[in-house]
């Protein structure tokens, strides 16, 4: 594994996690953000680099966060109203704050009301890009329960036989409580690929593999740097989960993200589909009133939760240990990638490029902040 990480990064400074955290809280304080939502912010993006997912870790804090601020289309003060709150649901409203801060403390309701009744439901409108869809979920695992959250975000998927992008990436995330050493945690967009992960290509360099895109032609595309460029311009489109047409299931990728951006909508009378893009009729940048969903489970109310844990190891563990492909050396189960990536980089830290490492320090200096960082 040490040498898988060392190919797959070997243009990388490796920072440890402790100076990252403080340098993304600092930077999120000098931009007006409260620093007990700072604390929230950074911790979410953080958990993204400690399980190895980087197109969701510091990676974001600029481009996402820092630069909305700038741009007035994001308040770096969250204020949460509560439209509604019965026994097993509630609705809340984000007022366009930093959606890492409300949709934590949504998940934290939905938590409680689980443990009071079973079963807790809330949805959210009028927030913003929330990090890592995982944190939630595992906020649920770690505290026994089933969580599920979705998303919907600005439109990037085109609908099966279609060019224009209609959907966001709608992640539909789940994570299960398991008696291993981490839970099951199925965090994925409902497109092949989603827009953080071909920034990532972008940053490297790289032009995207064949069927993750769909140009205005119905052809596929793989020129990353214009890409990223064509999908805020409506000239191209991320293919659903499962690929371009039907041929190869990518109507099931569509029907998930339209479930994902029903939910994040319409429960809390939200903002959907073209709504989301970003922009005003002449052009200028607007926020994106993004709507989510958080559920939680608890699984004491069936047979109880140790059974729960016991019996989705054991089936995790037989998956696991089943016939491996011809030159595959196992097989894995979800979530395990994202351990296995954390027991790695507890010891050495976050993976930082070179492009990465231009924009902290650009931050860095944009506020004169007190930080000498190793690649200097």
């Amino acid at each position: 594994m040490a040498l898988a990480y060392e190919e797959a990064y070997k243009e990388c400074v490796w920072v440890d996690f402790e100076t990252l955290d403080t340098f993304m809280k600092e930077v999120l304080v000098r931009s007006g953000v409260p620093e007990a939502d700072a604390e929230i912010i950074s911790e979410v993006l953080i958990s993204s680099d400690k399980r190895g997912i980087d197109s969701h870790g510091i990676g974001r804090l600029k481009p996402i966060y820092i630069d909305r601020i700038d741009a007035g289309i994001l308040n770096p003060k969250t204020k949460i109203d509560t439209l509604k709150d019965d026994k097993t649901a509630a609705v809340l409203d984000g007022n366009n704050g930093m959606g890492h801060v409300v949709s934590k403390k949504a998940m934290e309701i939905a938590i409680e009301k689980a443990k009071e009744y079973g079963m807790g439901m809330v949805a959210v409108r009028n927030s913003t890009h929330y990090g890592i869809a995982g944190y939630y979920t595992l906020m649920a695992t770690e505290a026994g329960m089933i969580g599920i959250t979705g998303t919907n975000a600005r439109p990037s998927i085109a609908p099966t036989f279609g060019v224009e992008n209609m959907l966001g990436t709608n992640p539909l995330t789940i994570g299960l409580p398991t008696d291993e050493e981490f839970p099951f945690i199925l965090d994925c967009a409902t497109s092949v690929s989603q827009r953080g992960k071909i920034e990532v290509y972008g940053r490297a360099g790289k032009d995207l593999p064949a069927g993750w895109v769909i140009g205005s032609d119905g052809k596929t595309r793989t020129d990353t740097k214009q890409i990223l460029v064509d999908l805020t311009k409506g000239r191209a489109a991320l293919a659903p989960l499962g690929g371009i047409g039907e041929q190869t299931g990518g109507y099931k990728g569509y029907g998930y993200a339209m479930f994902v951006e029903i939910l994040s909508a319409a429960l809390q009378d939200g903002s959907c589909l073209k709504e989301l893009n970003g922009f005003d009729k002449e052009g200028k940048k607007i926020p994106y009133p993004l709507g989510h969903f958080f559920i939680a489970i608890d699984p004491e109310r069936f047979l109880g939760l140790e059974t729960f844990k016991r019996i989705a190891g054991n089936i995790c563990r037989d998956v696991r240990n089943s016939k491996t492909a011809p030159g595959e050396e196992r097989i894995y189960t979800a979530g395990e990638k994202e351990f296995i990536a954390w027991q790695y980089r507890k010891e050495h830290g976050c993976p930082v490029p070179q492009s990465l490492q231009k924009v902290m320090i650009e931050l860095r200096n944009r506020w004169d902040m007190d930080y000498a960082f190793d690649f200097e």
